[in-house]
């Protein structure tokens, strides 16, 4: 998810200087023009605007801590834009931390999967001060189609953890459904054309559904990132009967098709 939207800044003529622990998706991005920093501190100290986008609270808490980490440098009047998704209680802390040096932090996940983020189109859900968000907003619309702000720091991780829920939901809903039908003498085909001609039809269900009828499981969102999703969501109260359902399934699911897609749910029902 970096590359593309790291891509959309410099095709937008923003000077651009990366950081990543995979040289090799570094180079993509020098090779465009981006600068590249030797460690997160070096990386403090060139950019006035810091972004994250990691798969967890232990990456982001990496990033920062340590004698290369972002908070090594005693600098100022930088922000950072954390678009991973992530505990609220994680962004509370470092925008605590951001904000006692001087500095500024907003949560900002996103929407969307690499294809959104290649076109532009990923929809962003900010927290944090309405001063920090009205520095990020303008370049954040490089990057999506929708940039909202959802109030205090922690909101746009909140808002993150909901959809990820409903996202789970619907997963799961869409792999009993064709599940069901075949065990039944319906053709997967059959069913989705019928699903995605009906009121029922959306994206998700077109592209997933698609997946399960070509059996294609390359990850584009990894089952594995659901079953941390709907945890982080479990930590912060998510207590409803679908989405403990989704929970359980997918942490069943996990142990033999975490790397695969997470409509690779329909494997395991």
């Amino acid at each position: 998810m970096g590359k593309p939207m790291c891509s959309q800044l410099i095709r937008n003529g923003y000077n651009v200087t990366v950081y990543n622990r995979s040289k090799d998706k570094e180079a993509a991005l020098t090779a465009m023009g981006a600068a590249a920093a030797p460690t997160p501190a070096a990386l403090m100290e060139q950019a006035d605007v810091i972004f994250m986008m990691v798969t967890d609270d232990n990456a982001i808490q990496q990033l920062f801590e340590g004698e290369d980490g972002l908070l090594a440098p005693k600098v100022t009047g930088r922000l950072i834009i954390n678009m991973s998704t992530v505990s609220p209680a994680i962004s509370k802390r470092y925008a605590e931390v951001c904000s006692k040096s001087g500095n500024r932090y907003i949560d900002a996940p996103v929407s969307g999967s690499q294809k959104q983020a290649e076109e532009a189109q990923l929809v962003i859900m900010a927290g944090g001060t309405a001063e920090a968000f009205g520095v990020a907003e303008p370049i954040l619309k490089y990057m999506g189609k929708m940039v909202m702000h959802t109030g205090a720091t922690g909101t746009g991780n909140t808002a993150k953890l909901a959809i990820n829920t409903l996202l789970a939901i619907q997963a799961q809903g869409l792999a009993e459904a064709v599940s069901f039908a075949a065990n039944n003498g319906i053709e997967a085909q059959q069913l989705l054309t019928l699903i995605n001609n009906s009121a029922l039809a959306s994206i998700f269900i077109k592209i997933k559904g698609d997946a399960i009828t070509n059996k294609t499981y390359k990850p584009a969102f990894a089952l594995n990132n659901i079953v941390k999703d709907l945890g982080l969501a479990k930590d912060e109260g998510m207590n409803s009967p679908l989405g403990n359902a989704s929970l359980a399934t997918f942490t069943e699911a996990s142990n033999q098709y975490g790397e695969e897609d997470i409509i690779a749910i329909y494997k395991h029902l």
